[in-house]
């Protein structure tokens, strides 16, 4: 089966269930400041899953593109991938579990027709915070699963979320799908399940983390579930991995032509993995840079580059990154055509960071010029010691000093080092850790702030500075004329940050006049309401907003916000009623984010 096929099969069968079929959203989450990245189908919604009306009413379905970093050493073996899509359904305060795991039930068995015999179940099995889920056990039991296959687990395996440090979250019921030889073999807890491949899983979000840690109880209980497209595929096909699918065979093929006639195969894998979760990062409006969101993809380019210099074609060569770009946008052009549509600037901000690395990885191309490279940092230690065989003895703190001066992360060393026959010892890896985990601190010290909350909080001071964001955007466009394009907003109860587009500084006239712009808007208390208009609307009304096609094939309607005459922006909110409860703005800072564009810092008062 095709990915293209499983898609629509999915939404057919969701939409013959009342539910309406939304886009995905974008990788940068718009309603929570907690994570880097969209990492679950969920996560745009938490609005909604808060209490917030959707344009698509109580019952969507979407297929989401996704990215996690969380488990990004692992990437390369058979299930895990930087970037994903999921496919998912979702209830806002409407069915509940019999329903929803009714319908996963149907879908697995009656549409994709796996054999219910080859099916096990995972429920939670309740602590402090909540208690054991019997009502989901009961469920499966009626549809015929028997009672040997219906497993408990702790948190770790059957609780979902929240998504950042707050938020909605609750226990979850999984599947799983016997793939292994002979007869099932009992479900264990935890990473080994051999045998077995998560398949689909069903969120009960009945709770709400406060940020004390508390498990409060949600006004409306929701279900979310979410079933990885690229292991489903890997199950419906006979496959043994994700890379075997083909949504990445075109990519992995372009590869092996330059490779040489000896190279890992994991290697290549995780080269194709990197290269498509950049691609998408990029076309999301994620440039590679040195702090938190736009570390990941230089990261992400950086390791690509490391792995097939040393393991795969044997030669510093940028060009390799082209083919496989070409055949990562010919996978996805119908499914994301913001990939095609932002070919050109995909290829060149990725080979504008891979030419700059190019330089830094002919610094360290093998052992000897690390050796040079470590010593230049006064290491404590010989190069190396004769404590074992193979094994490098140095200090962990000078290697951290090459990271921080060069941008050369601890796997790139051990790559380089591998290469060479070496391994670093346990001491320098516990010296180099330590390092980076007091750099950690000093860093969220400095940022206080940046992981506290976003809209997932849903604090009075959140949703003020949230609409103080929109009369922002509208008054950029004022003073610099045009549409300035948004390229990321981060909200905390304590202040605001906007990125948008502009290649110069804004000079201090511009910088009053945007305070005195939206001050003078609070000030006039405008009322703020939203309306469900159609893509043609919308653009009709002039709202702020990436208006995608897929929008339109769709047939969404799409939720603008109005505050007064003078902003209309698609937002999913929290607002204000009215700009009189906001108070007063103040820009505390303005200043570069990256190659073109800028950042503003503001608070109110």
């Amino acid at each position: 089966m095709k990915s293209g096929e499983l898609k629509k099969l999915f939404f057919d069968f969701f939409k013959s269930k009342g539910h309406t079929i939304i886009p995905s959203a974008s990788l940068i989450p718009e309603n929570d400041s907690t994570v880097l990245f969209t990492t679950a189908g969920m996560h745009p919604l938490v609005p909604y899953l808060l209490g917030e009306v959707h344009p698509g009413g109580k019952r969507v379905a979407s297929v989401q593109k996704c990215i996690r970093t969380g488990d990004i050493d692992e990437v390369g073996d058979d299930v895990h991938l930087t970037f994903f899509e999921m496919l998912g359904n979702w209830s806002f305060g409407d069915y509940w579990k019999k329903e929803a795991i009714e319908w996963s039930f149907e879908f697995l068995t009656k549409v994709l027709k796996l054999p219910k015999e080859k099916l096990a179940v995972s429920c939670f099995v309740g602590d402090s915070d909540a208690p054991r889920d019997e009502e989901s056990s009961k469920v499966w039991e009626a549809l015929g699963i028997p009672k040997n296959r219906i497993y408990f687990f702790g948190k770790k395996d059957n609780w979902w979320g929240p998504a950042g440090i707050t938020g909605p979250c609750g226990p979850d019921t999984e599947m799983f799908y016997w793939t292994g030889e002979g007869e099932p073999e009992p479900l264990t807890t935890g990473d080994n399940k051999s045998g077995w491949v998560e398949i689909w899983n069903d969120v009960f979000m009945q709770y709400n983390k406060t940020a004390d840690g508390r498990f409060e109880q949600l006004k409306q209980k929701n279900v979310d579930t979410g079933m990885g497209l690229e292991r489903t595929l890997v199950v419906l096909n006979g496959k043994q991995s994700v890379y075997e699918t083909e949504l990445f065979v075109p990519i992995i093929d372009a590869l092996k032509k330059r490779a040489t006639s000896y190279y890992d195969e994991r290697k290549v894998y995780i080269v194709a993995d990197h290269i498509k979760a950049v691609c998408f990062l990029i076309a999301d409006g994620v440039i590679p840079g040195k702090e938190e969101r736009n570390y990941i993809p230089r990261r992400l380019i950086r390791d690509a580059m490391t792995v097939h210099y040393l393991f795969i074609e044997g030669s510093i060569n940028v060009n390799f990154f082209l083919e496989p770009v070409n055949k990562v946008i010919e996978i996805y052009r119908n499914d994301y055509p913001e990939l095609l549509n932002k070919k050109n600037n995909i290829l060149s901000v990725l080979l504008k960071e891979a030419e700059d690395y190019s330089e830094i990885l002919k610094l360290i191309r093998d052992v000897s010029d690390l050796r040079k490279l470590y010593n230049d940092f006064k290491p404590k230690k010989v190069w190396p010691t004769n404590n074992k065989p193979g094994e490098i003895d140095l200090s962990g703190k000078s290697l951290f000093d090459i990271r921080q001066s060069l941008g050369v992360s601890w796997a790139q060393m051990k790559m380089v080092a591998e290469k060479g026959g070496y391994i670093f010892s346990l001491e320098t890896e516990e010296e180099y850790n330590e390092s980076y985990k007091k750099h950690q601190e000093l860093s969220r010290t400095a940022s206080a702030g940046k992981f506290k909350g976003g809209l997932a909080d849903n604090s009075e001071e959140v949703v003020k500075l949230h609409t103080v964001t929109h009369l922002l955007h509208q008054a950029l466009t004022d003073i610099l004329g045009g549409t300035v394009d948004q390229k990321g907003a981060n909200i905390t109860p304590e202040r605001l940050r906007f990125d948008f587009a502009c290649p110069r500084k804004l000079t201090d006239d511009e910088i009053a006049n945007l305070e005195k712009i939206v001050n003078q808007k609070i000030k006039e208390e405008l009322p703020v309401h939203f309306e469900l208009l159609t893509v043609e609307e919308a653009k009709a009304k002039g709202a702020h907003g990436i208006f995608e096609d897929k929008y339109a094939q769709l047939g969404n309607k799409l939720k603008v916000y109005f505050i007064g005459d003078y902003s209309k922006e698609i937002c999913g909110g929290p607002h204000v009623k009215n700009t009189r409860e906001i108070g007063s703005f103040k820009i505390i800072k303005e200043e570069a984010s990256s190659a073109g564009v800028r950042r503003i810092r503001a608070v109110i008062k």
